[in-house]
């Protein structure tokens, strides 16, 4: 067990590491955060322009695990909103419930197309891909290629940039795990979740305004125990003793500074984390870590002169014709966002890769390109902005290409061997981590350094409760966890056991 008056650092201050530290603060104990950025919540944090908030990426407060809920509530006491849950898939001009609804699809495809759907997943039934190694063919089996087609394919390759016959099957065993046509069509008609949809929470909490609420009051409390939240910190070299972190070199302002730890919680991205490790790791650590792949992301903040636009919380663009995968609509979230009733304010989402010519357009021309585009969708009209901003956020979604589970197997058994450093969040894992399992993934941390022993990498990321296809019930279904070894045919031990024997890079 850590002692009360050691010293803790942890690198970041996310969901996960404000959890971790607030843990840690209720138990005594008096951890450094130390962010890069300057608001806290990571992904999760709340941006503000003129008054406007706006969230990145849409984060609602839902979970299945009893400990985070309480967690949230016990910090935002009641002030925390129950918002209705409404969302929609925008598909050739017309609005479709989601997650797909059996009778509200079939109505506004039509009976020729509806029927088109059931021949193409009758085939894929007759003749099935005999293995599914990716999106593509986990999916197809499923639902068959026209259904796939129409409501899977467009918005994936938007959200990561690569074909779906290149992303790893897991990410479609994480979102529609234990789900199918057959079940899909059952519970249409019988009124019965057949004890395995994953169904859909109707409404869920969230802070007036927006997340970053939220993470401001984790930050208040856990200094008001006496620990430190400092931001604009940057965190440039780890130092190793053996096998034992003996101290981190930090950058603020200018200033360089050396101080030791007695213990380190990470949650920067992984392949940060691997190339500010001294003495250097392996190569073939080094390697698996720069392997790893990220997918950016951009939000275009529009303020429109209307009161109001469109009813949902937010809609997904399954349309080639426009670059945009998600519209945020934050007034549907919670009205305190803007400071004026009669606007509205709308996040354009846009998936890109740093250096991409998305990444790489200037604020000006996304605005314009966002505005274009919200009309070109029948919106509201491009000449109703009357102002805007633009984010942009490097890895916001680590991503599950063919060769990631083998790389973070590598880095993986080099980390276990640093007895005194754990990795949390979802970078820090590299793993899609909604914020409550990163939550949880920080709050499992802090209880290590008290004695307890929990596996971070096996946290359960079961998305049981999220929204795929789903027809009537409100219950959730519980379902196995996605497996460890989805891997199949790598050995793992062997790869990260060669890295052990491999010399250093810094002692060559």
């Amino acid at each position: 067990m850590m002692l009360k008056n050691a010293h803790i650092a942890i690198i970041g201050a996310g969901p996960a590491g404000l959890t971790a530290a607030y843990e840690l603060t209720r138990h005594g104990y008096t951890p450094q955060v130390l962010e890069k950025g300057e608001r806290v919540g990571g992904i999760s944090r709340t941006e503000v322009y003129k008054g406007y908030h706006f969230d990145i990426g849409g984060h609602r407060f839902y979970t299945k695990v009893d400990e985070i809920s309480r967690l949230w509530h016990e910090v935002m006491g009641e002030d925390f909103l129950k918002v209705p849950r409404l969302s929609r898939i925008l598909y050739d001009g017309k609005f479709y419930r989601y997650p797909l609804q059996l009778r509200d699809t079939v109505f506004k495809l039509g009976m020729v197309e509806s029927a088109l759907i059931l021949w193409s997943y009758l085939r894929a039934q007759v003749n099935p891909y005999p293995v599914e190694d990716t999106f593509e063919q986990y999916v197809v089996n499923r639902f068959g290629r026209r259904l796939y087609d129409r409501f899977f394919r467009i918005y994936t390759e938007k959200v990561w940039g690569i074909p779906c016959s290149q992303i790893r099957a897991d990410w479609a065993a994480q979102r529609i795990k234990g789900l199918s046509m057959v079940s899909a069509v059952r519970n249409a008609l019988f009124n019965t979740n057949g004890g395995d949809v994953k169904s859909l929470i109707e409404e869920f909490h969230y802070p007036p305004l927006g997340p970053g609420m939220m993470w401001e009051q984790f930050r208040t409390i856990i200094e008001a125990r006496g620990a430190s939240v400092q931001t604009g910190i940057d965190v440039r070299e780890i130092s190793l003793d053996g096998k034992r972190v003996s101290h981190i070199v930090t950058r603020h302002d200018g200033e360089t500074t050396t101080q030791p730890v007695d213990a380190l919680i990470n949650s920067m991205a992984l392949r940060q984390l691997i190339d500010r490790i001294d003495p250097a790791p392996p190569p073939v650590v080094i390697d698996a870590a720069h392997r790893l792949q990220y997918r950016d992301f951009i939000m275009v903040c529009l303020i429109v002169d209307a009161p109001n636009l469109f009813p949902d919380n937010w809609l997904y663009i399954h349309s080639p014709q426009v670059r945009v995968g998600r519209v945020q609509n934050f007034k549907n979230w919670s009205s305190a966002m803007l400071p004026d009733p009669t606007k509205t304010s709308i996040g354009m989402e846009y998936f890109c890769s740093k250096g991409d010519d998305l990444w790489s357009m200037a604020d000006a021309d996304l605005l314009a390109l966002a505005a274009t585009e919200m009309q070109q969708l029948g919106l509201a009209s491009a000449s109703m902005v009357e102002d805007g901003t633009v984010v942009r956020q490097l890895r916001a979604y680590p991503t599950y290409d063919e060769h990631y589970m083998q790389n973070v197997g590598v880095i993986r058994h080099y980390l276990d061997d640093i007895t005194n450093l754990q990795t949390i969040g979802r970078n820090g894992l590299h793993r899609y981590n909604n914020q409550d399992h990163s939550m949880l993934t920080g709050m499992l941390a802090a209880r290590n350094l008290m004695g307890e022993s929990h596996d971070l990498w096996s946290v359960n990321t079961e998305r049981s409760y999220y929204e795929e296809f789903a027809t009537t019930a409100k219950q959730p279904a519980p379902t196995a966890p996605l497996s460890e070894d989805a891997d199949a045919g790598v050995d793992v031990q062997a790869v990260a056991d060669t890295a052990r024997e491999q010399p250093s890079a810094h002692n060559q």
